[in-house]
């Protein structure tokens, strides 16, 4: 019994360890952190021992022990389900069929415009002098009416009477020649010399002569007796004076109505070239001066950029005075070189605290140079067909605008330009700057272009009757218009001026009122603004030629009203 007892208890020792060794082995590998991979329980295909007979002699046997099997480790993380790098393809819309056009409404809109009266920036205050000053200039126009105006010699001999003599095809052709290349120094339209020269051929016998004007060339052809006279002469090359020009309106109103004989115009003319000034140098500088500061306080400058333009202004007039007697090819020169010293005068100023007003400074001094009387008298000569004349015109302002542009650019580029508003001081004068402006400018334009000193007061009552209308016609109309309706008051007033015993004639009063409203300094702002690279410039060209054709529209207008009361050279 004992030995079977001994046999039984290994048999079960054995069995124990078999099933507690995998146990074993599965907490220890749990707890060292690593996976056991799972070992099947061995399954034995051996038939189960049988329990064998008992036996005397039997020894004991010790049972093998099988060696328990032993994990391996391994380092190799579990592999993961790769992922998907691309993504997946956009799926391929399917193509509609194009379905008919559908004409939608156009709902662009108009930009509300507000009427020129409802402009909040309006200054009450200058529209009622305006007003004032109108009644005062037409009271003043009143009472000159009704004093004896002066006898004018065409209208004792009306230009068309007969002639009481036939002078020689050459002797009225000198005179027609002299008289022609006077006229147009002297700044008259191509229809006025025209006109002019046919009433002085008239005159003296040739009513069929043929007259050709240019701005800078005359063409007349006379015949007489079966021959046929032509003169060519070339014009425009050296501009008369104030003083000049009221001589020479009275010589051709002579010749017109053949009160001065054909013989004695040329001598007439010279004599008249040889006029003596009647202001020096340094008064002509003086009134540069004077020129300079009433446009800069017409264009909204502060005191100190009145001060500045009257210092640049006696700069650009040495400038301009010393070179009167220079050739004209090297004109170009000195209006750039002008425009130049302006420029980098200004822009350096303007880096300081001092604010003088960019434009302002800018535009006064150079206020003689620039061309839009020039541009405007194209204008003018274009409206009534002369073709030829108004284009000249046009492309040598044009090409003057271009020199004192380039001349500013030029200051910008080596100076700079700090950021500013370019139109006005921030501190102008008010609303009687303006008004003091046009006497300022009035005296220094009488004195500078040499005006008798007897005109005086008749030039003021014309710039200020147009300045007054424009700035009216500013308030209800607009500024383009009120360029028109300046011009069309300042002709009439300008001829009933020159029809007075003391009164200039019509072009002297009518030529600085000319300056005063000319749109000459918007056309250099547009011009330098594109030379400069910004668009916004041709804003400024559209409105300058707006306001030019406007002034020649007014000025045909005031003509054809004034035709009736006077016809002569004076009738601009």
């Amino acid at each position: 019994m004992s030995v079977e007892r001994g046999v039984a208890a290994v048999v079960l020792t054995v069995a124990l360890a078999f099933a507690v060794s995998p146990v074993a082995a599965a907490v220890a590998a749990e707890g060292s952190g690593i996976t056991r991979p799972q070992v099947p329980t061995p399954v034995s295909t051996e038939p189960a021992p049988e329990t064998p007979a008992p036996t005397d002699a039997a020894t004991p046997v010790p049972p093998t022990d099988e060696p328990e099997p032993v994990p391996t480790e391994t380092g190799v993380p579990p592999t993961a389900e790769p992922t998907p790098t691309e993504e997946a393809p956009a799926p391929t819309e399917v193509p509609v069929p194009d379905e008919a056009p559908v004409d939608e409404p156009d709902n662009t809109e108009l930009a509300p415009i507000e009427p020129a009266y409802a402009d909040p920036d309006v200054d009450p205050v200058s529209w009622i002098i305006a007003i004032a000053v109108l009644l005062v200039g037409i009271a003043v126009l009143f009472l000159i009416r009704r004093r004896a105006p002066r006898r004018r010699v065409n209208e004792v001999m009306p230009a068309q009477a007969e002639p009481q003599t036939h002078a020689e095809p050459a002797v009225v052709l000198a005179a027609l020649e002299s008289s022609g290349e006077a006229m147009i120094d002297a700044g008259y339209s191509v229809v006025s010399v025209t006109e002019a020269l046919v009433d002085i051929a008239a005159a003296n016998g040739y009513p069929t002569a043929e007259i050709v004007v240019f701005p800078t060339a005359l063409f007349i052809s006379a015949s007489a007796d079966g021959q046929l006279r032509t003169g060519v002469v070339s014009s425009g090359h050296s501009a008369l004076l104030l003083h000049q020009v009221e001589e020479l309106d009275d010589a051709i109103e002579s010749a017109q109505s053949g009160a001065l004989p054909a013989a004695a115009v040329p001598s007439r003319i010279v004599a008249i070239r040889r006029l003596p000034r009647p202001y020096n140098t340094a008064q002509r500088l003086i009134a540069y001066m004077f020129l300079s500061s009433g446009i800069s306080m017409l264009l909204g400058a502060s005191w100190a950029g009145v001060l500045l333009s009257a210092v640049l202004g006696a700069v650009v007039g040495s400038l301009l005075l010393a070179g009167a007697g220079t050739a004209r090819r090297y004109q170009a020169l000195i209006t750039v070189g002008a425009s130049f010293l302006v420029g980098v005068s200004v822009f350096l100023l303007i880096r300081t605290d001092i604010d003088p007003g960019v434009l302002p400074s800018l535009i006064a001094p150079l206020i003689i140079l620039l061309p839009g009387a020039l541009l405007t008298t194209g204008v003018v000569e274009l409206s009534t067909g002369q073709m030829m004349a108004g284009a000249g015109r046009l492309a040598a302002g044009s090409m003057q605008l271009i020199l004192l542009a380039v001349g500013i650019v030029a200051a910008a580029g080596v100076v700079g330009i700090p950021a500013r508003e370019i139109t006005s001081a921030q501190e102008p004068l008010g609303a009687l700057g303006p008004w003091l402006g046009v006497a300022v400018f009035g005296v220094g334009i009488v004195v500078y272009q040499c005006a008798r000193p007897a005109s005086l007061g008749w030039i003021l009552l014309v710039l200020y009757v147009a300045y007054g209308a424009q700035v009216l016609a500013d308030v209800f109309l607009g500024g383009v218009l009120s360029a028109f309706v300046g011009a069309l008051a300042m002709t009439p007033v300008a001829v009933i001026v020159a029809r007075q015993r003391s009164g200039p004639p019509a072009i002297v009063s009518f030529l600085p009122a000319f300056w005063l409203l000319v749109p000459g300094a918007l056309g250099l702002v547009g011009v330098a603004s594109l030379l400069g690279g910004d668009t916004g410039g041709v804003s400024s060209l559209v409105t300058t030629v707006s306001t030019m054709v406007a002034i020649a529209l007014g000025v045909l207008a005031g003509t054809a009203i004034t035709g009736r009361v006077r016809r002569g050279p004076g009738a601009i």
